[in-house]
């Protein structure tokens, strides 16, 4: 395989008629070829035609085949090799190993969710066998499953290339679901998505599925992303990006005659409350670990901890005095696109010149272009509660830490935050009592509430939850991350009285599938 320029549909390499894309190295700005010319209205039909067309068999593949075809994605990408890790490299300046580690996250995601297929418990197989004799109506025969949604459309990301783009986990969880994808790549990295998309394609022709169950569109404007989205063959929507981009589709969603779910990921600054006595205890260990997190990929997380809250004192001065040291020694790092390093600078730019926000350090200046110098800057509570201004995310290595009086003042900070992905809580022992105080809170803030650790990890697993209230995602009642993503794309359906000759393998009385099923109230096995 290699890349081509063209987009993919259908099974095929199709050239766009639009204006041509073309990637960016950061660290260097060196225009990268080849071009990727965008599609257009008519492409969008092509390929949600081919979806459509595709879906009815798609969905009723056999929980051995959907998995079998996950895990062939996985070998057909880990098959790529250094032609994947270098492209990507390229197009987004992140470190070698950091990419490695995103193809093996990856292919990871796509075998978790192909043992999650197997295991058939997403179906939620419910059997209320028929009562002919219950008094005064009978009961007829019920049985119910989830089946998948359709066609989705999956905006990729431009902070991890891999594991939140083409193949990503919103693209596993609903081809996992029996959902056929339509993926809108991210313009910063064309080259990789093709390079995944055309191991996506052979992963399909391998297993004989119809090409429409997977295509790749690119496209610099709005023209692709809002065609997706008020397609009415598209049935769910994920995506991961900027607010105003998730608000767009989501409008775009709504406004349909057939509204549909946008599953969009959009914008935290993650929370860390430091308490008393861990402070006292360990304060210098939590500096460093603080900006260590900040850091992480020049601060290019969507958990990355671009707030903290704290009681002002000795222990909360000594933890500052730490962290600026760490800040100051902190080297500059390439961003992943000269769109992304802009906007970092404006929003530094704007919090420098708040008169309530003061400059605590600043990290080594950069001698590239596009390079990220960490910022650490603090305020009181009394003028982050009056400025909703400061409660703004910067997209990279800058945070704000936020001086309370007393722990009445920090739970009024934590009451004024707007929906996070993550809050984190640092204490000892003996600030259990307190922490226990803010708790109610944050379960209504965050879609993740971790103790003594950092939120920049996110674990790919069944219990992981990846979400939040808005505006760090659309919809708080599901998780982008962990086998549970998987729910995003299903919806139940209950068949009365049906003859078992006419069931589908999953709620046939025998249970030819073995799965475990709630009949008549209880769990069989």
């Amino acid at each position: 395989m290699g890349l081509t320029g063209n987009m993919l549909i259908g099974g095929q390499a199709v050239p766009g008629t639009r204006d041509a894309i073309k990637a960016i190295n950061p660290a260097t700005d060196q225009v990268l070829e080849p071009g990727y010319p965008g599609g257009s209205r008519e492409h969008v039909e092509q390929a949600c035609a081919l979806a459509w067309s595709a879906f009815d068999s798609y969905r009723e593949t056999s929980l051995q085949e959907r998995a079998a075809f996950l895990e062939s994605i996985a070998e057909q990408i880990e098959a790529l090799g250094d032609t994947l890790v270098d492209r990507a490299v390229a197009e987004s300046g992140l470190p070698r190993l950091r990419i490695q580690g995103e193809v093996g996250r990856t292919c990871f995601q796509l075998r978790t969710f192909a043992r999650t297929v197997r295991t058939g418990e997403w179906l939620d197989v419910r059997v209320d066998e028929a009562l002919p004799e219950r008094q005064p109506l009978p009961r007829p025969d019920l049985r119910q499953r989830h089946i998948a949604l359709g066609p989705v459309a999956v905006f990729g990301a431009s902070n991890f290339p891999l594991a939140f783009s083409v193949a990503g986990g919103d693209t596993a969880s609903a081809l996992a679901a029996g959902c056929p994808v339509i993926v809108k790549a991210h313009s910063a990295h064309p080259g990789t998505s093709e390079l995944v998309g055309q191991a996506i394609q052979q992963a399909v022709a391998k297993h004989g599925l119809a090409p429409g169950v997977f295509a790749l569109l690119f496209g610099s404007g709005v023209e692709i992303g809002t065609g997706l989205v008020s397609d009415p063959r598209i049935k769910a929507v994920g995506f991961t990006g900027s607010r105003s981009g998730g608000i767009a589709l989501t409008q775009v969603a709504q406004a349909r005659r057939e509204p549909i779910p946008v599953y969009a990921e959009m914008s935290s600054i993650n929370p860390v409350f430091l308490f008393e006595h861990a402070l006292l205890n360990r304060g210098a260990a939590l500096a460093e670990g603080f900006i260590a997190s900040l850091n992480q990929g020049a601060g290019q997380f969507c958990t990355n901890p671009g707030l903290v809250i704290a009681i002002k004192g000795p222990a909360l001065d000594a933890f500052l005095a730490t962290a600026r040291q760490a800040v100051e020694r902190s080297p500059a790092q390439t961003m992943l696109t000269p769109g992304i390093f802009k906007a970092y600078r404006h929003g530094l730019q704007e919090l420098a010149s708040n008169a309530d926000a003061r400059l605590v350090g600043a990290g080594l200046e950069g001698t590239g272009p596009n390079q990220c110098q960490t910022h650490l800057f603090v305020t009181c509570a009394r003028d982050f509660l009056e400025q909703p201004a400061l409660q703004a995310e910067i997209f990279g290595s800058a945070s704000l830490l936020v001086e309370c009086d007393d722990i009445a003042q920090a739970r009024q900070v934590a009451e004024h935050l707007e929906g996070q992905l993550t809050a984190t809580l640092h204490l000892d022992e003996a600030d259990t009592e307190t922490a226990r105080t803010l708790l109610a809170t944050l379960e209504r803030k965050a879609g993740r509430i971790l103790v003594n650790g950092w939120p920049t990890g996110v674990e790919v697993c069944d219990a992981m939850v990846h979400g939040g209230p808005f505006p760090a995602t659309s919809d708080a009642r599901s998780t982008s991350v962990g086998t549970a993503a998987i729910a995003r794309f299903l919806r139940p359906v209950c068949y009365q009285n049906f003859p078992d000759t006419l069931l589908q393998p999953a709620i046939q009385q025998a249970n030819p599938l073995g799965l475990c099923r709630l009949v008549n109230g209880q769990r069989e096995t």
